[in-house]
């Protein structure tokens, strides 16, 4: 349901300043009594500044889910506030790229205002942000007990795929503590479109004979390897069917998430690189360097971006330390691994994903994450 205006509180606390963070936030409508959406998370040492503006990133990102034009944000933060209304320079190191991230979410409205309240009048959001520092302390827990149970496994050979599945430490140079939420990302099978090479976005196209036998193959393999909390999917009948070969092959059960939905392509859908560029040269040359332009009716990579990782935060909530088979399509995909890797755009359109094709990303509840396989197609 869409809300033309909403009101967020939004609030973030660290127990060290710096030390276990997290942050919570709250839409309302613009009653101020209809609560539309809530978000949390623990984000791992961080300051109290740094999870109040992680706070504020993930109000605008549900305000923006909701189709909201005007928001009025509400912070007992004297610092993000006066620092969002331009008031204030932003100095600290770790606050510049949040207060960007943050000012481009908010160019994306018709008008948003910021005002301080006191912390009293900031209750619900300062309770998730709580809440989401306790779900820290949580995860040490649950962590902890599982490495004291896990039994003495005899030594077995494993194929690289299931060395990247299999339960490992941290990558040396990352730094990352915890064990991550590992995402092993499959992209769906063959369809005609694919065969023909023409931008496929929210068109619907099925799979082919050749791409249910890659969904087959693909499950099969990841039956092998086992130990996969979930299945989630985008709710395209060619990633969906992929996905369903994955969940009863593992018996695992199986979510659509409306966030893993391949890029719009608007006008272009259906469309060859040749047809589309012929059909608008100058605007098709720019899209392919420019991830903030969208084509004719569509959507952008920076919006695509804003949503995987909305996605990729739930995940890392929902399912700490869990391995997870995500079923989506090229763009949702190489985000995840942009994201993983904490690298530019560039990585859109330098990366190649072949059809049915297996990578895995990481990610830690310290913030820290890793890639550990790129289009693996060994199976096939």
């Amino acid at each position: 349901m869409t809300e033309r205006e909403v009101i967020i509180e939004a609030d973030g606390g660290s127990r060290g300043n710096p030390g276990p963070a997290g942050y919570g936030s709250v839409v309302f409508a613009a009653d101020h009594v209809r609560v539309l959406a809530e978000r949390r998370e623990f984000i791992g040492i961080a300051t109290n500044n740094v999870a109040e503006y992680r706070g504020l990133i993930a109000g605008l990102e549900a305000a923006a889910e909701l189709g909201a034009e005007i928001v009025t944000v509400r912070m007992d933060s004297k610092l993000v506030v006066e620092q969002m209304s331009g008031r204030w320079k932003v100095k600290h190191a770790a606050m510049i790229p949040l207060a960007d991230r943050a000012r481009r979410l908010v160019a994306g409205f018709e008008r948003v205002s910021f005002t301080w309240i006191p912390r009293a009048e900031n209750s619900h959001a300062d309770r998730l942000a709580n809440e989401a520092m306790d779900d820290g302390t949580l995860v040490d827990e649950v962590r902890t007990a599982r490495e004291a149970e896990k039994p003495t496994a005899a030594p077995v050979r494993l194929d690289p795929v299931a060395s990247a599945v299999a339960a490992q430490p941290a990558p040396g140079w990352t730094g990352a503590t915890g064990r991550p939420t590992r995402l092993l990302l499959l992209r769906h099978g063959q369809t005609e479109l694919s065969v023909q090479r023409r931008y496929s976005g929210r068109g619907n196209p099925p799979l082919t004979e050749l791409g249910r036998e890659q969904a087959a193959r693909a499950a099969k393999m990841l039956a092998a390897k086992g130990n996969i909390a979930a299945v989630l999917t985008s709710p395209l009948s060619r990633a969906r069917d992929t996905a369903e070969a994955a969940a009863t092959a593992l018996d695992a059960p199986l979510t659509i998430l409306d966030g893993l939905i391949e890029t719009d392509f608007g006008d272009w859908e259906g469309l060859s690189f040749a047809e589309a560029a012929e059909r608008d040269p100058e605007l098709h040359a720019r899209w392919l360097g420019d991830p903030s332009l969208a084509a004719p009716g569509g959507e952008s990579f920076d919006q695509v971006r804003e949503r995987v990782d909305a996605v990729r935060r739930d995940l890392v909530g929902l399912y700490p330390g869990a391995n997870l088979v995500v079923v989506s399509h090229v763009t949702p995909i190489k985000t995840l691994l942009q994201l993983a890797l904490g690298v530019g755009p560039s990585l859109l359109y330098r990366l190649h994903l072949d059809l049915a094709a297996l990578s895995i990303a990481e990610f830690y509840p310290d913030g820290g994450s890793s890639v550990r396989l790129v289009n693996d197609t060994s199976y096939l």
